[in-house]
């Protein structure tokens, strides 16, 4: 993976911007595509709707345990690097589900190594973006083009995989991941780095596994709730012991005058800190929705993976209308208006997806709510992003990205994982309202996160200093 030499005509910026909002994209499709295969994979596999559901899972926490060191290999090794090399073990790992042939292979195939190379690619993809687009409007576009392709790829997963299925075979959805990365790779090759690697940056190795080790233990907790209750318990108290020790563990080490893993001082930014929760709380309920109503029309109503997807073409009208519109809301109104506005259309999405489908049998009925549901996270996701990535310097870019990126990860996997503990406790008894109101609750926290937001942080609030040279 060496860079290019000097001879090599960088990438234009629309060529870069490309490839970068192409690798979030495919990203995103892997975390939702897999919604509309429950019953053929279960079926083609041996499995069960719970298998399915934990290979799901384990890659967005894969993802999220270790975007924080990807974040920071970044430094080390360039951006550039990274992120092809994330593409090349992201590729092997499609090929490598689209071949399994049992749940294992799947889990190492999609799960693990798609995992670690979206772990790999996605925290280039955001550093990037912020240090070529260094005023806030050029950034909000860029951020828009990004987070649009990543939540289209979210909402269009059902869809894009219920064509492949039905047509050709889930199997294929696989292939067709392996391609895209071929034309990123095509896109992003002459992408020129704008900071130098540093080969001899410390990287905390302890800090690394201690919160792998932790976040995985709080996921496995949820996952483990619909079995035993004291497991739960003893796994969410484990990883929350686990991620302490993470924690005193980074203030050792920047007390010693090394540099941790993730610097505890990230989070006395109280405006970065809230742009956290927004991002976990909006990937929390994009992925809990999608897994639930996918789940909930194929196993309850009988659905196949086409008509699944079918009907979640209306939440990707709705994202794909106010994300592309990020720019220009962003020049009206504050980013903590567009945060807040995001949740309350969403929530009111879910309480009519609750209504409708519980009332009527047509498909019809989950369109508003998905379509609510849609616009109201097309219209925060950039800003949340971008609130976040504009609290700090370019010599923190590398952490601030892995740290978002797992933040956004993280909410991917609990919104699949309790939806989903929710779902397999009965999902003819009710489960469905109960899952979709839990996601409501957590749109709520969302609300009352953005509202605490300062009224500044909108089209007058000045970007972080970005002076294109490293200052470490």
């Amino acid at each position: 993976m060496a860079e290019d030499t000097g001879r090599s005509q960088p990438a234009g910026p629309g060529r870069v911007l490309a490839a970068l909002a192409l690798a979030q994209f495919i990203c995103s499709f892997a975390g939702s595509n897999m919604n509309v295969m429950i019953n053929d994979i279960s079926r083609d596999l041996d499995t069960t709707v719970q298998g399915v559901q934990v290979a799901i899972t384990v890659f967005l926490l894969v993802m999220a345990a270790l975007m924080i060191p990807g974040g920071k290999l970044t430094d080390r090794y360039g951006r550039k690097r990274c992120f092809l090399a994330g593409l090349l073990v992201y590729a092997v790992g499609a090929l490598l589900s689209a071949a399994a042939p049992g749940l294992g292979v799947l889990i190492l195939g999609n799960s693990i190594l798609e995992g670690v190379g979206t772990a790999l690619l996605i925290p280039p993809v955001y550093i990037l973006t912020t240090l070529l687009h260094p005023d806030v409007t050029s950034r909000a576009r860029a951020f828009g083009v990004v987070m649009a392709l990543g939540g289209i790829g979210a909402a269009a997963g059902p869809l894009i995989g219920g064509l492949i299925t039905t047509f050709v075979s889930w199997r294929a959805a696989f292939v067709f991941q392996a391609l895209v990365i071929v034309v990123i790779v095509l896109l992003g090759r002459r992408i020129e780095d704008p900071l130098p690697p540093d080969p001899g940056r410390h990287f905390d190795t302890k800090g690394a596994v201690l919160s792998a080790v932790g976040l995985v233990l709080v996921v496995m907790g949820i996952l483990a709730a619909d079995n035993n209750v004291w497991l739960m318990a003893a796994l969410l108290v484990a990883g929350a012991l686990v991620l302490g020790w993470f924690f005193r563990s980074a203030r050792a080490e920047e007390a010693a005058g090394r540099e941790p893993l993730l610097s505890p001082r990230l989070f006395r930014n109280h405006t970065s800190n809230l742009g956290l929760v927004t991002q976990n709380l909006q990937w929390l309920l994009l992925m809990g929705t999608s897994f639930t109503v996918a789940a909930y029309l194929q196993v309850v109503r009988g659905y196949d993976a086409i008509q699944t997807g079918v009907v979640f073409t209306a939440a990707t009208l709705g994202l794909l209308a106010t994300s592309l519109s990020a720019e220009r809301l962003a020049r009206r109104h504050s980013q903590r208006t567009l945060v807040m506005a995001g949740f309350a259309v969403s929530v009111t999405g879910v309480v009519v997806l609750i209504v409708l489908a519980g009332n009527y049998a047509t498909a019809w009925a989950f369109v508003p709510g998905l379509l609510l549901i849609g616009l109201g996270l097309g219209v925060m996701l950039t800003p949340s992003v971008n609130i976040v990535q504009s609290s700090f310097p370019e010599d923190q870019q590398g952490e601030i990205s892995g740290l978002s990126r797992s933040v956004s990860n993280l909410g991917s996997s609990f919104g699949t994982a309790v939806a989903g503990t929710i779902l397999v406790a009965g999902l003819d008894r009710g489960a469905y309202a109960v899952a979709m109101t839990v996601l409501a609750v957590a749109g709520l926290g969302g609300l009352a996160a953005a509202a605490l937001l300062p009224r500044r942080t909108g089209p007058a609030a000045p970007s972080a200093p970005l002076s294109h040279r490293s200052s470490r």
